[in-house]
């Protein structure tokens, strides 16, 4: 592994990087509450095939950000990882949130993206649809109506990240967050004001989420703008209870070029917990 630092129009970005520069480019995109350690066990096993470029995104680790929602909209993580990627184009990987960047890098940036890797994210369309129906992912994504709260991330970091860490872990499989892994996210999640410019990113979301049986109007989406003409591999932890199989409903619709993978015995945390069964499925995929 070694580190750098990207120019982007808004900012320096740090990144970790693995496999030789003349290889194939994957870029590689973490979630919430993850940075790009996220990825320190998968990365490893792909470096032989791509060059791994795996970022803190805006507002987090060690790329930090602004004390501003606006700075957090999906135009601006977008146009930062455009800067990172300079000449493409590139296979691209996205896990959660980070799977948001991804499809908006596909969506808006066709030309940067020659192949779509996501690893239990969601596109758009099919997410908001499940979590606007008041049905079973509109009440696992309550979180995201408490995060949103003011002042949500004093009350996470208390005691050493305490509420953040059982946020993390609930009804999840935890158990390879320990030692090494454990101390990284507690650094990452230390600098001061942080963990405040994470949450921001479902702060400035204009996703909508109903009450458990109280369905919302679907909000206006531009659908005609949303569809992904690269080839797109989905994986999928099956025991995720985050985000639930319906929210993937539909996707074919949009991703004409699906393939859809599901990793047995994982959840939503699978790249911690089935890494070798990951890099298995995108190395078969992308034909290595």
């Amino acid at each position: 592994m070694n580190t750098t630092w990207f120019d982007t129009r808004r900012g320096p970005v740090f990144a970790r990087t693995y496999g030789d520069p003349s290889l194939p480019k994957l870029l590689m995109l973490h979630g919430f509450p993850e940075y790009s350690g996220a990825f320190a066990h998968l990365a490893p096993l792909l470096s032989q095939h791509f060059h791994c470029i795996v970022p803190d995104q805006r507002g987090y680790g060690q790329t930090g950000g602004p004390d501003d929602v606006t700075a957090y909209t999906t135009s601006a993580l977008v146009g930062d990882m455009v800067d990172v990627i300079g000449d493409g184009p590139v296979t691209v990987f996205g896990h959660d949130w980070g799977a948001a960047v991804a499809y908006g890098l596909a969506m808006f940036k066709p030309n940067l993206v020659d192949r779509l890797i996501i690893a239990n994210g969601v596109h758009p369309v099919p997410f908001q649809r499940a979590m606007a129906s008041g049905g079973a992912q509109s009440a696992a994504s309550q979180y995201i109506n408490v995060l949103r709260k003011d002042g949500s991330e004093d009350r996470l970091a208390a005691n050493n990240f305490e509420k953040l860490m059982s946020l993390f872990s609930a009804k999840m499989n935890t158990d390879w967050l320990t030692g090494d892994i454990h101390h990284g996210y507690l650094n990452a999640w230390n600098p001061p004001g942080r963990l405040k410019t994470m949450i921001h990113w479902y702060r400035a979301s204009p996703l909508v989420v109903a009450n458990p049986d109280q369905p919302v109007e679907m909000p206006a989406l531009p659908l005609d703008k949303l569809h992904l003409p690269q080839p797109h591999l989905l994986l999928w932890g099956e025991n995720d209870t985050a985000l639930l199989p319906d929210s993937t409903d539909g996707l074919e619709e949009f991703a004409p070029n699906l393939t859809r993978v599901t990793i047995i015995d994982a959840d939503h945390w699978v790249a911690h917990q089935k890494p070798q069964e990951m890099a298995d499925a995108i190395l078969s995929w992308t034909a290595f």
